[in-house]
């Protein structure tokens, strides 16, 4: 089954619990390096995983944004998931 086959819901869904934790990824070294919960200086890495996830979650929410024939609400639902998506990428890319 293709993803374009699947329900504008579940996708929206899907998108969200990924861009969330796309966000939680990336707060984490951020969090590290200003509390020092560890001393492991890699978790930099985390930031990069978390962005890879965040442009997952805001393809998925392209992805629903072109699809044809859903409802105005669907729409507008996925507009601001991906406003709020490009809003956190911008955000973690210029820390």
């Amino acid at each position: 089954m293709s993803w374009m086959d699947k329900d504008e819901n579940k996708l929206l869904q899907r998108s969200f619990i990924f861009g969330m934790t796309g966000i939680l990824c990336c707060m984490v070294p951020l969090f590290n390096r200003n509390f020092r919960f560890t001393d492991f200086e890699n978790l930099s890495i985390l930031t990069g995983i978390g962005i890879g996830v965040q442009l997952f979650a805001l393809s998925i929410a392209v992805l629903v944004i072109r699809k044809r024939k859903i409802s105005q609400e669907t729409k507008s639902k996925a507009q601001r998931m991906a406003i709020a998506l490009t809003v956190a990428l911008i955000f973690f890319f210029m820390i």
